[in-house]
């Protein structure tokens, strides 16, 4: 049907627009503060880019993008997330060539094809940073710390932070034979898409959302007793840094990542009152990504947190702000007299940058009284035969229903002084 959208998308409608820019102003003023820098990416790529940098073996790329050819029958994928993406732009635009680290942020749609869900779509809004050109813990707890920050001032309670290490190419491999010779007996009990990752990735299993694999998997060695010196060394000095900074975690040794390009630091914020969907932030290390988008070796952090799940939860704590009124001054035009002085008095007040409306219909009085309070404005200008005569408006406040009479030609300064003060 032409007046239905599709499953799994949303409209943002008016009265609803102010908190999502009053999210994202945080966000964008936070990331100001730690230096981070915007970044606009495409919202679709080669479809290679994701399949080289999620990994085929994650359920983003094998169920999840939407993929299509274009009119030359290139493979195009809309962007299911944005770390690829960034990393495409770091190397394509040689963001390293002054040899700093690269800090970036972005605020953006993506597209999954998903069971729809409260706080899940099929798009939905993305935000999320990249520190790139830096190994040192430091910047990952600087990560960590960004993402605690902004969700203490927006005001979330109850969040907690869990913290882990998915090690490297050098110690990974060593526990993942654990892994699969711990589950290696349960293997027929495992769900379908368990048994699939038991040989390609199965550290996916501990991530298994599936109740009876997740009680299967009660028990399995914990990463963290496979770490290289490197990842232990580097788990330790970064659970020393958020100490330090006083960014309270648990480690929780189940934790892993749904894309394959993690490495170390993996870590996740979760909101507890909502449920299964708890988890309202995520990210973590991932220094292979770059050398397999074609880059060199390179080492990188970052996380991503879901607009609409943040809103949701900031809903649960009745956090989100009124609406603000958006009108300063309306203007009561009575009669085919007045209709020309007040649309002209209209367009004046807004080239002085007055909020300003009026009345396009003729309405009476009364009616157009009524439009003005349920504008919000601060101040009525009536203009009606009379005030014509006597080259005067009323100007009503409607705070407390003082009227006065100011003549036409210091009408103007008089609004911006009154509206401004």
């Amino acid at each position: 049907m032409l007046t239905t959208i599709p499953r799994g998308t949303k409209d943002i409608l008016p009265g609803t627009v102010h908190e999502w820019r009053y999210l994202e102003e945080k966000i964008r003023r936070l990331c100001t503060v730690f230096g981070f820098e915007e970044i606009r990416t495409p919202m679709f790529e080669h479809t290679e880019l994701f399949l080289r940098g999620i990994g085929e073996t994650t359920d983003v790329v094998e169920k999840e993008m939407y993929t299509f050819s274009d009119r030359s029958g290139r493979s195009i994928t809309l962007r299911p997330e944005n770390t690829a993406s960034a990393v495409r732009a770091y190397l394509q635009n040689k963001l390293y060539a002054d040899g700093n680290i690269t800090k970036l942020f972005y605020i953006g749609s993506m597209f999954r094809y998903d069971k729809p869900q409260a706080g899940r779509y099929r798009e939905f809004h993305q935000f999320g940073v990249e520190a790139i050109g830096e190994q040192n813990p430091l910047i990952d707890a600087e990560v960590i710390k960004l993402g605690a920050s902004l969700l203490n001032q927006i005001g979330l309670n109850d969040i907690k932070l869990k913290i882990n290490s998915v090690g490297c190419p050098k110690c990974r491999p060593v526990y993942r034979k654990k892994l699969q010779a711990f589950f290696k007996d349960k293997f027929d009990e495992l769900c379908e898409d368990c048994q699939s990752r038991f040989n390609r990735n199965p550290l996916r299993i501990l991530d298994c959302k599936n109740p009876h694999c997740r009680e299967l998997s009660i028990g399995a060695p914990a990463i963290t007793d496979s770490l290289c010196d490197e990842c232990s060394e580097h788990f330790a000095q970064l659970q020393r840094h958020l100490t330090a900074i006083g960014v309270e975690y648990a480690l929780d040794p189940r934790l892993v990542r749904g894309l394959d390009y993690y490495t170390k630091t993996a870590f996740e914020f979760k909101y507890t009152p909502l449920g299964a969907q708890s988890a309202v932030l995520g990210g973590g290390r991932y220094d292979g990504l770059i050398e397999e988008c074609g880059g060199a070796p390179t080492p990188a952090v970052g996380f991503a947190t879901g607009l609409e799940r943040i809103l949701l939860a900031l809903e649960t704590q009745h956090l989100l702000p009124a609406q603000k009124n958006t009108c300063d001054v309306f203007i009561v035009a009575m009669g085919e007299n007045a209709t020309q002085p007040a649309f002209k008095l209209l367009h004046q007040l807004r080239d002085s940058n007055i909020a300003a409306s009026m009345d396009y219909a003729g309405r009476s009085m009364k009616s157009q009284m009524k439009q003005a309070n349920k504008s919000g404005a601060k101040y009525t200008v009536i203009i009606g035969d009379d005030e014509l005569s006597k080259n005067i408006a009323s100007v009503r406040n409607m705070k407390d229903s003082e009227q006065m009479e100011i003549p036409f030609d210091t009408l103007i300064d008089k609004l911006i002084f009154e509206v401004n003060k």
